[in-house]
């Protein structure tokens, strides 16, 4: 299959690459980081509630547009370019993705309250008022397995009452909504998963910022001590829950491989610019042969990067939303590839740009240590060749699923 972008993906890709370009520049993050601790709250306004591109994936029925993986890939791609200080990616990837799985559209949903309030929470979401959090671990650990270990959810007559710790939340510093995956400890369905809507203004919410490597992308720890929400607040139970944990996680994966595609590519252009201007032994080192090589092999860790991305995030839109084991394959080899290509161009910008690479005057750092943070979310290279060991190469349906994969990567060859 080919996969041609459509005029409409054209013009979202190159918007969202003007609007960063003036807003998310350089001087910009370095301000988030150093005065907000990594949040630009007057980038959050412009993207959020003035453009509405937290409505991007959001469904129609919710007050989104609707569109799918690719779009949502085209807009990762340019807020990872520009380390955009913003929390797009919790809210509009993780929490969105997650509570349209609960709103009603599938078949498999419980028709309860639970819909109603994921409606409710997607449309202030897609109206860009709330900012959102969902706390989930890597898709090939059963996604919220983990991490509703931690957490506790006990039944009362007035709802449920939440107790336990959750590690690291992306972007969960300052959201407004937080989305918890929780085990049942009452009833038939004692042991069972559950995700709540829990808002962080509640008595027994308790949010601690943690100091991490890349200061580009806030992460809390949360306390829940003895939270009461209502009964609306479980928002899905067992096998629903389950499932959007585990397409949400995988969906994150791919979101996130194409962010570190567009911090890849960002990396190559910094190191261009530099190389064209620095000037040794009288004429610019761009023109020196060993450059050259260097930078071309940047160039093709990024293209490649980018046929598995945009061909995993077609084959995810094939799927019409009901993704398989060939989609998640996709997923896994994207993730992996964009890993590799983000380390690596990042670590040639800093050797290309000599001595001043590691100077905090200079940006290349900054992708370095996102890079290396990305790296070890939603799967490393090394996990997720795991999981592709395990998944398929010892799957029954092995030979369909490396066929499928291979079709992606070509697909993606020719965006």
């Amino acid at each position: 299959m080919d996969l041609v972008l459509t005029e409409e993906q054209v013009m979202i890709r190159d918007s969202a690459a003007e609007v960063l370009a003036q807003q998310s520049a350089s001087a910009d993050v370095r301000r988030a980081i150093e005065r907000h601790a990594g949040y630009d709250a007057v980038l959050w306004q412009t993207v959020a509630a003035e453009l509405g591109w937290c409505g991007l994936s959001v469904p129609e029925h919710a007050g989104g547009a609707g569109l799918g993986a690719t779009e949502l890939v085209l807009l990762m791609e340019q807020l990872g370019a520009r380390l955009a200080c913003v929390p797009y990616f919790g809210t509009a990837v993780l929490a969105a993705q997650a509570l349209a799985r609960c709103s009603g559209e599938s078949n498999e949903a419980d028709a309860d309250e639970g819909s109603e309030e994921a409606v409710r929470w997607l449309a202030r979401i897609a109206a860009g008022e709330t900012r959102a959090a969902l706390a989930i671990g890597a898709p090939f650990d059963d996604a919220g397995e983990r991490v509703a270990s931690g957490v506790e959810a006990h039944e009362t007559p007035e709802g449920f009452r939440l107790s336990g710790t959750l590690a690291a939340v992306l972007d969960g510093v300052m959201a407004d909504l937080l989305l918890v995956p929780a085990r049942l400890t009452d009833g038939n369905s004692s042991g069972e998963i559950a995700l709540f809507a829990v808002e962080t203004a509640q008595t027994g919410v308790a949010r601690t910022p943690l100091a991490t490597l890349d200061t580009t992308r806030a992460i809390a720890g949360i306390a829940l001590d003895n939270v009461r929400v209502a009964p609306a607040a479980c928002l899905a139970r067992s096998v629903v829950a389950r499932r959007a944990l585990t397409e949400t996680a995988w969906l994150a994966a791919l979101a996130l491989a194409a962010e570190q595609l567009g911090g890849a590519q960002q990396c190559l252009d910094l190191t261009l610019a530099y190389t064209a201007e620095r000037v040794q032994f009288g004429r610019a080192i761009a023109s020196f042969q060993a450059v050259k090589h260097r930078c071309a092999e940047m160039l093709v860790a990024v293209e490649a990067a980018r046929s598995v991305v945009f061909g995993a995030a077609a084959a995810w839109d094939a799927a019409q939303g009901v993704p398989a084991a060939a989609q998640y394959a996709d997923i896994a080899v994207a993730k992996a590839g964009a890993n590799d290509a983000f380390r690596f161009c990042a670590q040639e910008a800093i050797q290309l740009h000599g001595g001043v690479g590691f100077t905090w005057e200079y940006d290349p750092h900054l992708y370095l240590k996102r890079a290396q943070a990305c790296g070890a979310l939603f799967g490393s290279t090394s996990q997720l060749y795991g999981w592709l060991a395990g998944h398929v190469i010892d799957g029954a349906s092995s030979h369909a699923v490396a066929e499928h994969t291979s079709a992606a990567v070509l697909a993606g060859a020719n965006a």
